[in-house]
């Protein structure tokens, strides 16, 4: 039983196979000398009778096939056994080499079989001979009770001899472990033996007195053969169904691959095969063949790319009882031709069938699971872009924050502008390709652990999970966004996307949600601002969740009184002296602390409140100008005022009785106007503007410049001052900005009205107001917001040795005329001289 091939199994088999023959080649040619020696046989009768037992012994097999080979289970031994009483030692040896390789050659069986087993079976014989000699046998039908330890030592020789020759052999020939199959059927196989010896052993004694009815101890040993051998196919015909049911109680996974794997091994095992294939087609599942063995898979994947394989194969189709066509093969592969026993056959068919059944329900169940991810992956992605939707966002971002991930998380809200104008103008399918290619670049800007995040029409989000510390938001949203500059070619047209964008990172509650309302409220500031990208600034912030809570309180703020006013003074730009206040009201919080304006201002306005409020302010503003002036400071104080009161038609009567109860002349009072622009064109507002004026209050408008007044307003409010806004101040090193700090001077200048200028911070934005012509300023330069007392006590120390003075004058003594500087193009007297 050897094989062509290069292995080095294959070379240990030949080397075995033939260790063997050699061996049995030398017994054979030593019995023949032996005999040649002896000179001429006591009866060429015996030698022919045990010729002929030993001839149907060798044909008297139960046959077990292992993989691609078929092993015999005989009688050998007892009748080798029975032959030591019927000729001499050497005869029997060549007995049963001639005998074996007559009755194997009659069956057919290939020259290597040939040869090993008429090797094996001399070598078997030769070993019986002379450890019956040993031990003192002395020849046939001389036995005696004497003779008894010759006979069992001869018979364990023989079992023994049997065990060393041919396991090896079928264990490399099978690929198979020697110890593990030495282990298979060990109890029946030695059992069988051992029995049939002692039989034998037993009608040797018994039979010895009547010489002729010794040829009847092959029969009776025949016969427990029989029985044996019986017993042996029943136990592999039980252990084969047994598999067969642990292999179909395997195959109830719903994982096609695991029962595929589960059919290659369970198959192998079954059927004893080199190796088994399994391909599934037909099915809603891609193609697919695995391949293997018992020593694991070799081959999982597509048919068409599997290695080609060689060997005989029996195919069985796998086709269910019901008709319906068949879904693939299952393929037994054995290095040679093999036949399966009718046993066998039906026990593959309905193995076959099995597996069919558990693949069709593995087949079926990952085709719905492949649905319910495919739906479960459209429900949370944006079908034209592919990127992650609304829903997913929430479902990642609530994941992030219940995990307590290290870092904090922020939310990148972009919007791109004037995309409509893109539909438009090129259509749907050119807008289509842009929110693709915008979609792309998001992606691939973003880092792996962030979730970029199409909201619906042009706006996008990008999850940060990960951001070390808040002040890197921002130029993480920048980089970003970054990917966004480089025009986008559509249908040979460069297009140049411009975006919006607004960064919040996740508050303490409020969950993604909150996260979202937040990048969205800084993304609309960013527009507003005509910035590509805003942070979230919770002062800005009309609609947050803290302000709310606030609002609750307003109530018990005005009957407590935690409304407060700190004062900033105004200052004369020459002199340095004080010349009016401005009171600005806080909100003292017993446990926020003190809060600003646009903390609470925009709640205030929207409650039932405004009117108490107000009075409050004017109540401690007017106060306080009653104690400076009883201080010996003449100073009149500016009160912002909400555009909402200016449509309350008595509110002017407001004004009048807080001046009565603080008893301070109504000059006093100056009222600041603020973002009135839309409110001006009301009638009502006229009114309450001239009832004001008619008291004698005198009116300022605030933040000149900035686009919440006009030219238009100016002229109908009869106002007594302009105050430049803050930002013209700090940038009047620009040429733009400077003009308009020179424009409004001038039109206050050509109007008779007092020009204040906001945000002070330094002597140089002082020198080059007051060379601009501007009267009049306040800022940090000169004094920051205090309270009253704080304010007293400034101006009674003053500046220098001046009460009422917070800054060194621009000139020492007498008047400086600022002469106009000299256009290009005028020429003076001494030119024309």
């Amino acid at each position: 039983m050897v094989y062509a091939g290069t292995d080095e199994t294959d070379r240990r088999l030949n080397l075995t196979v033939g260790l063997v023959v050699v061996i049995g080649s030398c017994c054979a040619l030593a019995a023949a000398v032996a005999s040649v020696r002896a000179g001429e046989p006591p009866s060429w009768f015996r030698i022919a009778s045990t010729a002929v037992m030993l001839g149907l012994a060798s044909r008297v097999i139960l046959q077990v096939r292992v993989k691609d080979s078929h092993h015999g289970v005989g009688i050998q031994e007892a009748v080798t056994l029975v032959g030591l009483m019927l000729v001499p030692g050497h005869w029997l040896v060549l007995s049963t080499a001639v005998a074996v390789a007559v009755a194997k050659a009659t069956t057919r069986m290939s020259p290597v079989k040939l040869l090993f087993n008429t090797a094996k079976a001399t070598t078997v014989a030769t070993a019986a001979v002379v450890t019956a000699s040993a031990f003192g046998l002395d020849g046939p039908f001389s036995i005696t009770r004497g003779d008894l330890p010759a006979i069992v030592a001869a018979s364990i020789a023989i079992i023994i001899a049997e065990e060393a020759l041919a396991l090896p052999v079928i264990a490399l020939a099978n690929r198979m472990r020697l110890t593990t199959l030495f282990r298979t059927n060990a109890d029946v196989r030695l059992g069988g033996a051992v029995i049939r010896l002692a039989l034998a052993t037993f009608g040797l004694f018994w039979f010895s007195k009547y010489q002729a009815l010794i040829i009847v101890v092959p029969l009776i040993i025949a016969g427990m053969h029989i029985v044996a051998a019986n017993q042996l196919r029943a136990r592999a015909e039980r252990a084969a169904w047994q598999k067969l049911a642990q292999a179909t109680d395997e195959f109830n996974e719903v994982d096609l691959d695991a029962v595929l794997r589960s059919a290659v091994t369970r198959a192998s095992e079954l059927f004893s095969s080199d190796d088994v294939e399994v391909e599934v087609t037909n099915l809603a599942v891609p193609n697919q063949l695995v391949r293997g063995g018992p020593h694991g898979l070799g081959y999982t994947g597509d048919p068409d790319g599997a290695p080609p394989a060689e060997g005989h194969v029996i195919a069985t189709p796998l086709e269910s009882r019901g008709g319906a066509s068949a879904i693939g093969e299952l393929r037994l592969r054995f290095r040679r031709k093999v036949t399966l026993s009718e046993r066998e056959e039906y026990t593959l068919r309905t193995f076959a069938a099995a597996l069919c059944t558990a693949v069709r329900n593995a087949a079926a169940f990952a085709e719905a699971q492949r649905l319910a991810e495919h739906h479960a992956y459209a429900a949370s992605h944006d079908p034209l872009t592919g990127l992650a939707n609304r829903r997913h966002l929430y479902e990642h971002g609530a994941a992030l924050l219940s995990t307590g991930a290290k870092g904090q998380m922020g939310l990148l809200l972009v919007d791109l502008n004037h995309f409509k104008e893109i539909n438009d103008t090129l259509g749907h399918a050119a807008g289509d390709q842009v929110l693709a290619e915008v979609a792309r670049r998001l992606a691939a800007a973003a880092e792996p652990d962030d979730l970029v995040v199409r909201l619906g029409g042009d706006e996008f989000a990008v999850l940060f999970s990960k951001i070390a510390a808040p002040a890197l938001a921002l130029p993480r949203a920048n980089a970003v966004l970054a990917g966004l500059n480089p025009p986008i070619e559509v249908d040979g047209m460069r297009i140049v996307v411009e975006a919006s964008a607004g960064v919040a990172l996740a508050p303490f509650r409020g969950g993604v949600e909150e996260l979202l309302r937040r990048a969205d409220v800084a993304m609309y500031q960013a527009k507003r601002e005509g910035r590509t990208v805003e942070m979230y600034a919770r002062s800005r912030d009309t609609a947050d969740v803290g302000r709310l809570a606030l609002s609750a309180e307003l109530s018990r703020a005005v009957a407590e009184h935690e409304f407060t006013v700190n004062f900033q003074p105004v200052v004369d730009l020459g002199t340095g002296e004080v010349i009016s206040t401005e009171a600005l009201a806080r909100w003292h919080h017993p446990k926020r602390g003190d809060l600003n304006p646009n903390r609470f201002l925009d709640y205030v306005e929207r409650s039932g409140l405004l009117s108490a409020f107000s009075e409050a302010v004017l109540d401690q503003a007017l106060r306080a100008a009653s104690a400076w002036n009883a201080d010996g400071f003449a100073l009149p104080v500016a009160v912002n005022v909400s555009p909402r009161s200016l449509l309350d038609p008595g509110f002017p009567e407001v004004v009048q009785r807080r001046l009565e109860l603080a008893d301070v002349p109504a000059e006093t009072l100056i009222i600041e106007l603020t973002e009135s622009l839309t409110l001006s064109q009301l009638d009502v507002v006229d009114e309450v503007l001239c009832a004001l004026r008619d008291l004698g209050i005198r009116l300022a408008l605030d933040d000149f410049g900035t686009g919440y007044s006009s030219l238009a307003t100016l002229a109908r409010i009869p106002v007594h001052e302009l105050k430049i806004d803050r930002e013209f101040v700090a940038a009047m090193e620009g040429s733009a900005e400077a003009a308009v700090v020179r424009s409004t001077i001038e039109l206050g200048r050509s109007l008779n009205l007092l020009v204040v200028a906001e945000g002070v911070e330094s002597e140089q934005q002082r020198g080059r107001l007051w060379e601009l012509g501007c009267p009049a300023g306040q800022g940090h330069l000169f004094a920051r917001p205090m309270p009253l007392h704080r304010l007293l006590a400034t101006l009674r120390r003053g500046y220098d040795g001046r009460p009422g003075a917070l800054a060194p004058s621009l000139h020492e003594s007498g008047a400086v005329i600022r002469m106009p500087v000299r256009r290009p193009g005028t020429r003076t007297r001494e030119d024309l001289g």
